[in-house]
């Protein structure tokens, strides 16, 4: 089943505990980012901090004790992109409770090396993320097999992985 509109905007209002994101490529074509990506490009920067619809849900969920989560798996040079999305986005969410972690590989082998960007809800509930090579993104869909082999995936990703604001990214 693909996901998109408010069906896909729900699993963010409706989960319980946990939603949970693995992000695997050095960038990603986000339309929306894309005037801000090039200014970043140019030489602007984010002091922040800022608000929007991202760290409101991210607070609303710490309040009523859920969390969000992701771990993103990268390689030096960072590309570009990830220097924008940790500057841009990263640095400022964190700080309000977003549990984001980094698993660097530049050194090292790739433990989830065949593993594809997924978003995690509940621990139950799996939708694969599907890209082209170059990030921009082809669909969503909503996997109907067990979830366990994405449950010990996430594990592994933050037991590999050191949290964002420890991260050395500068």
């Amino acid at each position: 089943m693909l996901l998109d509109g408010e069906e896909w905007a729900a699993k963010f209002q409706n989960f319980r505990k946990e939603a949970w994101r693995l992000e695997a490529l050095p960038q990603y074509l986000v339309p929306q980012e894309a005037d801000e990506f090039a200014a970043f490009r140019n030489g602007a920067r984010y002091p922040g901090p800022y608000e929007d619809a991202w760290t409101a849900l991210i607070q609303k969920h710490k309040a009523t004790g859920g969390t969000i989560g992701r771990v993103h798996i990268v390689s030096r040079p960072l590309s570009d992109y990830l220097r924008f999305e940790f500057e841009r986005y990263y640095r400022h969410q964190a700080p309000i409770g977003e549990g984001i972690r980094i698993l660097d590989v530049t050194d090292r082998e790739n433990p989830l090396a065949d593993v594809q960007d997924f978003w995690m809800f509940d621990r139950s509930t799996i939708v694969l993320m599907h890209y082209e090579p170059d990030g921009k993104q082809i669909s969503r869909e909503l996997y109907e097999g067990d979830p366990a082999p994405f449950i010990e995936y996430q594990r592994i990703a933050v037991e590999e992985s050191v949290p964002f604001l420890e991260y050395p990214h500068k």
